[in-house]
C-alpha cells in the first residue's frame, strides 16, 4: 500500500455520509445475496451509529471508509469496518485492522467481528488470525484473542 493511513473522529452530522459509503462497499455483496435494500441498509446502521466509537478512514487526507469499535463484555466489538470500492484491495482494510489488533493486543482484549456470509471479509478476517465461532442466518462470526 502506498500512501499515509489516519482517522478522523465522526460526528452525528456524518451519519448520511457513512450510510451512503456503507451502501457503497456492500452493495456487490448484498446483491450476491438478494438482500440489497438501500433503505433497510440506512434504518440498521442509523439506529445504532454512535458517533464516539466511529472512525473515518483517511488515505493521504481524503476520506475512503470508516470503522466503528465498541466495548464489549468479552473485550472489543469491531462492529463496522467499511471500505469504498476504490479503496479496497490496496492493503488499506490491513493497515485499518492491524491498528485494532495492536490496540486491542496492548490492551489485553479480545476483538470480535460479524462478516456477511459470501463477502470477502470473511477471508480477511481469517488471514488477520480470527477464528470462526458461529454463524447466523446471514453473518459469520468471529474471534481474535490477544496476542
Amino acid at each position: 500500500m502506498s500512501g499515509v493511513v489516519s482517522y478522523e473522529v465522526a460526528r452525528a452530522r456524518d451519519l448520511d455520509h457513512l450510510v451512503e459509503l456503507r451502501i457503497e462497499a456492500m452493495r456487490d455483496s448484498l446483491q450476491r445475496l438478494g438482500r440489497f435494500d438501500p433503505s433497510r441498509a440506512r434504518e440498521r446502521f442509523a439506529n445504532g451509529f454512535e458517533p464516539n466509537w466511529t472512525r473515518h478512514v483517511l488515505l493521504d487526507g481524503q476520506r475512503v471508509g470508516f470503522l466503528v469499535v465498541k466495548p464489549h463484555p468479552e473485550g472489543l466489538l469491531l462492529d463496522h469496518l467499511y471500505l469504498r470500492p476504490s479503496a479496497q484491495r490496496r492493503g488499506v482494510g490491513g493497515r485499518v485492522l492491524s491498528d485494532v489488533l495492536a490496540d486491542a493486543d496492548a490492551r489485553k482484549l479480545t476483538v470480535l467481528v460479524g462478516a456477511l456470509r459470501e463477502s470477502a471479509a470473511n477471508a480477511f478476517y481469517m488471514r488477520h488470525g480470527f477464528q470462526r465461532v458461529s454463524e447466523g442466518d446471514w453473518d459469520v462470526y468471529y474471534r481474535r484473542e490477544p496476542r
